[in-house]
């Protein structure tokens, strides 16, 4: 249902403008949340603004001031801080519209970033996503969320309490702390989802049914979007490192390295997972299968007994004046000792060549 609502908002947006604002997502939330942090090695302030107008305010500050936005259903406001930041309307039009590929541009004089952060719904067992760009200036960097709730609790409690180096560090290095949150979160979900296939794996020995195929395929279909999510993200981390960009110091760069590696496990890890519910799949169309052919070999043993009891009756059962046994008086004794020893024998011969 969320797909089709978000489709059919996409479909609002076709053949408008290039850099027209239109957020394409669903509206989650009634007002937009803004938050500010603006620091240094000595100092720190931590405000909630009502107004983005207020954020303006810290765009000429030597300190680092990242400002997070949750919420973006409202156009005008993104319009209004991409205006006072000088953002690109077309990189404004990519933060509206949801669904963007992991992606990184250079635009000199700030970077943008868009990839997604997802997270694991305990209540309906399933992958959440939400889409979270990034625009890295000179001294701030602002992050464009769709909903409150996110990864980053432990690098507010580090900026807060000046812990580690990134009171020490630039505007740069909080956004690669940023991205490790995410990047970090994505173990937790594998984690989650391996539980989900241990669990399969011991339904589909005890007794798989018709719903654990509904659960193979729901795997199946989170492994896809995971890898659809993920693999790009390769890209971006790569292309971060490389970049000739002022904004990205050297410093920071061996430390995108790290993030890197983890984006490469978390790729190994869902390829590894994909296999597994692959085998999964196989393995139930081969139980459902060897249940349908034991089935079949019981009816078709039954079968094959009555054949010669039927052939027995019918030849009894014709109306002949002719036939002696009919008229003996212990012939009905006779045929039906002779079918039980019919099945008797063909039973024996079935089990001895364990058929049975």
């Amino acid at each position: 249902m969320a797909k089709r609502k978000r489709n059919r908002e996409q479909v609002k947006k076709a053949g408008l403008l290039p850099g027209t604002l239109v957020y394409t997502g669903q509206r989650m939330m009634e007002s937009v949340k803004i938050t500010v942090m603006d620091y240094d090695e000595q100092n720190f302030h931590e405000k909630q603004v009502q107004k983005i107008e207020d954020c303006f305010e810290f765009k000429t500050k030597p300190t680092v001031t990242w400002i997070n936005i949750d919420g973006l259903h409202d156009a005008k406001i993104i319009e209004k801080i991409g205006n006072h930041y000088d953002i690109h309307p077309l990189v404004l039009e990519d933060i509206l519209h949801i669904g963007q590929r992991p992606k990184f541009n250079d635009l000199e004089k700030y970077i943008f970033v868009v990839l997604m952060m997802l997270h694991f719904d305990e209540a309906s067992q399933t992958v959440q996503s939400e889409q979270i760009s990034f625009v890295l200036g000179s001294n701030y960097l602002i992050s464009f969320q769709e909903n409150i709730g996110d990864v980053f609790d432990q690098i507010r409690d580090r900026i807060r309490n000046a812990k580690g180096k990134i009171r020490k560090m630039n505007h740069d290095y909080l956004l690669y702390s940023l991205l490790d949150a995410i990047v970090d979160s994505y173990f937790s979900i594998l984690e989650k989802l391996g539980e989900k296939i241990e669990s399969l794996e011991e339904e589909l020995s005890n007794n798989p049914e018709k719903k654990t195929l509904q659960q193979i395929h729901n795997l199946k279909r989170e492994m896809i979007f995971l890898r659809k999510s993920v693999w790009p993200l390769r890209e971006l981390i790569s292309s971060l490192q490389r970049s000739e960009s002022e904004l990205i110091k050297d410093s920071t760069k061996a430390y995108l390295k790290d993030i890197y590696d983890h984006t490469i496990q978390v790729i190994d890890s869902i390829d590894s997972f994909r296999d597994i519910i692959s085998s999964i799949q196989d393995l139930y169309l081969s139980i459902v299968s060897n249940r349908m052919n034991e089935v079949m070999k019981v009816l078709t043993i039954i079968a094959t007994i009555f054949i010669p009891l039927t052939f027995i009756a019918g030849v009894y059962g014709m109306n002949f004046d002719n036939i002696p046994e009919l008229r003996w008086k212990y012939g009905y004794a006779a045929v039906l000792l002779m079918m039980i020893a019919v099945s008797a024998g063909m039973l024996y011969y079935f089990k001895r060549n364990k058929w049975l």
